[in-house]
């Protein structure tokens, strides 16, 4: 497995390249991996592939704060990131992992994995949800997939310093909520996990054990899918 560490500046050439890195893993050898470790450098609002813009966000506030809506291309609930949120994508080969190809199963693998790396760090985390991972009862870290041919694309968020007012002054209350939620509202449901970002990315790094660094990223094909998904209103404001 490769890691690349790298934020871009612009919100949505990060959510494109997301989407290019699996593009790229699907065109190379079937085995081909890789970790991207990475974090918005502004509050940004991210839906999911088949959220609705109405129901999940306080639209006129992040139009006043001028903070971006932008839509992914995995699913869940729409999200807010930014600086204190710690974003990992892992592209992940089905060919070597075939039970990635069953979904419940690709959550279980990945997100075992990533709660196994963090007890190391003496925090107790749980599996909550579909896909969320749980401390103290409470939600710091929320994940979504998206599958293709050959391979996964499963990232998610690892909330550690984060405003998380800000969640509730821009995100409406979700239209699906899991059961360990209780009826909370975001106040009362997420929570920073008290640990550095130094610690999440060793953490993560201790998960999927990168065999090498890489520096060159898929520009091209992220600065198409800017061009033609990312930056439209047709892909982020379709539902």
């Amino acid at each position: 497995m490769h890691i690349l560490d790298l934020t871009l500046d612009d919100p949505r050439d990060n959510l494109a390249l997301d989407e290019a890195l699996l593009d790229e893993a699907e065109a190379q050898d079937p085995s081909y991996e890789l970790l991207r470790t990475w974090e918005f450098r502004q509050p940004t609002v991210v839906l999911g592939r088949s959220s609705r813009l109405i129901d999940e966000t306080h639209t006129a506030a992040c139009h006043r704060d001028e903070i971006p809506i932008l839509r992914r291309c995995s699913g869940g609930a729409a999200i807010v990131g930014g600086p204190g949120c710690f974003m990992y994508s892992v592209v992940l080969s089905c060919e070597l992992r075939p039970r990635l190809r069953m979904i419940d199963q690709a959550h279980q693998f990945v997100l075992g994995r990533i709660t196994e790396a963090l007890q190391s760090l003496d925090i107790t985390v749980e599996l909550a949800g579909t896909s969320d991972l749980a401390w103290e009862t409470r939600k710091f870290s929320g994940n979504s997939l998206r599958s293709k041919r050959t391979h996964l694309l499963y990232h998610g968020t690892l909330l550690y310093d984060f405003p998380l007012p800000l969640v509730s002054k821009y995100l409406a209350s979700p239209p699906r909520q899991p059961e360990y939620r209780q009826g909370r509202d975001h106040d009362g449901f997420l929570a920073n996990v008290p640990v550095s970002r130094d610690a999440l990315q060793a953490a993560l790094c201790a998960a999927w054990q990168p065999a090498t660094s890489c520096s060159s990223w898929p520009e091209q094909r992220t600065r198409q899918l800017v061009a033609n998904k990312y930056s439209q209103d047709r892909w982020n404001s379709r539902f």
